[in-house]
């Protein structure tokens, strides 16, 4: 029910822009509560969320770990719950993995629309793992890029990756000659240190920064972060788990849901970061629309 992300953009700019408005919005999340399970290196995250405009009400459950050694396991995986919000009871349980690859592409998209150049030529994506797949089905779906690039630390799984989607993707032996004149980059990497440096990036670019979920974790440098126009998705989160915010000092501009809301512009004409880290709304809105599908189907 998910196989088109695309169909998720309404829900999702209602529901970023009724977070955004504070309790008119009718939207209840906390910051994401992160267990950290030192003896392997790992970390349980809990993200409970109400959403009064959609009466749903979730919590997801993900755990990410860094380097595994069997990469055939993925760096994250999720599970949501969705109960009913009048008592109380577990409803569904949904492979919270695929919903939020997909919800967190659907979300870059949204910033991308609103944030990057008038004529976006050139996408660049660094990072080769589920989240690469996810944003670039949505972003060539919705945008016409001249040219895809991909750049991975292992060059195989980003020759995999070019091998395995629908269309052209150039393999670039490094992350300066895949960024090097793009007009919209991605990041979704398990980077710790920065990846990214502002003086690779053509002015007016736009920056979606998806990985980096940590504060002591990094993926573009300072001088990017300080020299562009930041928008988040939460300013409580980003000023509590984005290590690219915290460590940089750089000041955010806006919420993407002011944006959709008219109370902040969107300043297109400038180098911009949307550093996402992902909401609990995201998943509640995502989870309801996958169950009623769902249910529509029975």
């Amino acid at each position: 029910h998910l196989h088109r992300a695309s169909l998720l953009l309404p829900a999702l700019e209602a529901a970023l822009a009724n977070f955004s408005a504070g309790a008119a919005g009718g939207v209840v999340q906390p910051v994401r509560t992160v267990l950290p399970v030192p003896r392997h290196g790992g970390y349980l995250g809990v993200m409970p969320a109400y959403s009064a405009a959609d009466d749903a009400l979730t919590t997801k459950l993900v755990t990410f770990y860094e380097h595994l050694k069997d990469s055939s396991v993925p760096s994250h995986q999720a599970t949501v719950l969705l109960f009913d919000p009048s008592n109380g009871t577990l409803k569904a349980v949904l492979d919270g993995s695929v919903i939020t690859a997909k919800r967190t592409a659907a979300v870059s998209a949204i910033a991308t629309k609103l944030l990057m150049p008038a004529f976006a030529e050139v996408l660049c994506i660094l990072g080769a793992g589920v989240q690469a797949y996810s944003h670039y089905d949505i972003f060539t779906e919705l945008f016409t890029f001249k040219e895809v690039r991909i750049w991975n630390r292992t060059k195989e799984k980003a020759v995999k990756f070019a091998g395995s989607v629908s269309g052209p993707v150039r393999v670039c032996s490094s992350a300066q000659e895949a960024v090097t004149g793009a007009d919209v980059i991605v990041t979704v990497t398990m980077a710790t240190t920065p990846i990214l440096f502002g003086d690779w990036v053509k002015p007016g670019a736009h920056i979606n920064a998806v990985g980096a979920s940590r504060p002591d974790w990094r993926e573009l440098d300072d001088e990017l972060m300080k020299n562009s126009v930041l928008f988040v998705d939460s300013r409580d989160a980003a000023l509590t788990e984005s290590g690219d915010v915290i460590l940089s000092g750089a000041e955010i501009f806006a919420e993407l849901g002011e944006v959709l809301k008219g109370t902040k512009p969107a300043l297109p004409e400038k180098t911009t970061v949307f550093k996402s880290l992902g909401m609990a709304v995201e998943d509640t809105v995502a989870a309801k629309f996958v169950y009623d599908a769902w249910s529509a189907g029975n």
